[in-house]
């Protein structure tokens, strides 16, 4: 039996959740796949895996088994890097995570490029508007928006992530225009349910400056806010990664450019450098030089 063979098949049947999947991503038959894990537990002298025709469940051994098949799997590709040729391109399977709008904005983009240089790399893009647990989720990476990250994760700077005051032409048509902070409390304005909810923060001449506003739609991540502001809803503070495209184009117009919100820092965070595979290092350099101090969608604006 091919161990190393049947411990990737084996974590990546729990990846994908399923033989047929891992067949079709390992360019194996089903049948093989299940000789694969039937040959591991045969190895390891126990069952690892629940399988019923609805899911797949890891067992208590398939559980204890899974990070040092993990392990395993990592130090083999790092033994081939080490004697391989200099030019040897990454392979492997990578889990990221960001948020919604991140990930439509500029990250589906951004990955499209990554893979297309390294196509012996697959990316699965995990889109959610929360804080993931990176070990529990088998999370390779995550994009992450903060001024006080978990000091027990390893994290990499990117950039820094800036937001805008922005409304549509039709709203501003039908309403004053803002022309201080403070008059933001005579518009409509429309909130995130957990960043700036009903308090909105400012620099403005070196000075914090703290605007209650208040509005009737509320969201619990930005796309949804942003498709509001464009159909004329209101007033909304908006990443630039996002918002940025819609202002150059006219779609919204930019609002108190003299006071800005503020700034929090992008961060590419992960769980260990230890045994860090080539695929993830290379991603990690992708990632500092596509977003850069100041991006693409900052210039202009």
């Amino acid at each position: 039996m091919d161990r190393l063979q049947a411990m990737r098949v084996f974590v990546t049947v729990v990846d994908l959740g399923s033989q047929s999947a891992a067949a079709e991503h390992l360019d194996l038959s089903r049948p093989v796949v299940s000789r694969y894990l039937a040959e591991l537990e045969d190895w390891v002298g126990a069952r690892l895996m629940h399988r019923t025709t609805r899911k797949l469940s890891l067992t208590a051994a398939g559980t204890e088994i899974l990070p040092r098949c993990r392990q395993m799997l990592e130090l083999s590709g790092d033994m081939q890097a080490a004697v391989g040729a200099p030019d040897d391109a990454p392979r492997g399977m990578l889990r990221i995570s960001a948020s919604t709008s991140f990930g439509q904005a500029q990250l589906a983009s951004a990955m499209a490029e990554y893979v297309k240089r390294y196509p012996g790399v697959s990316v699965d893009l995990q889109m959610l508007d929360r804080t993931v647990n990176l070990v529990d989720e088998r999370i390779d990476l995550a994009i992450r928006m903060s001024n006080d990250l978990d000091p027990n994760l390893i994290a990499r700077r990117l950039t820094v992530c800036r937001s805008v005051i922005c409304a549509s032409p039709q709203y501003l048509r039908e309403h004053s225009t803002p022309l201080r902070v403070e008059d933001l409390g005579r518009h409509n304005c429309l909130t995130h349910s957990y960043v700036g909810k009903s308090l909105w923060h400012f620099e403005q001449d070196g000075e914090e400056v703290s605007v209650p506003v208040q509005g009737n739609i509320s969201a619990n991540e930005a796309s949804t806010l942003l498709q509001a502001t464009i159909a004329g809803a209101g007033v909304a503070m908006l990443p630039s990664y996002q918002a940025g495209a819609h202002i150059k184009n006219g779609e919204l117009i930019r609002l108190l450019p003299h006071a800005e919100p503020r700034r929090m820092n992008m961060y590419a965070v992960y769980a260990s450098r230890k045994h860090m595979p080539s695929a993830l290092r290379s991603l990690l350099d992708f990632l500092v030089l596509k977003f850069p101090e100041t991006p693409e969608w900052d210039v202009g604006l």
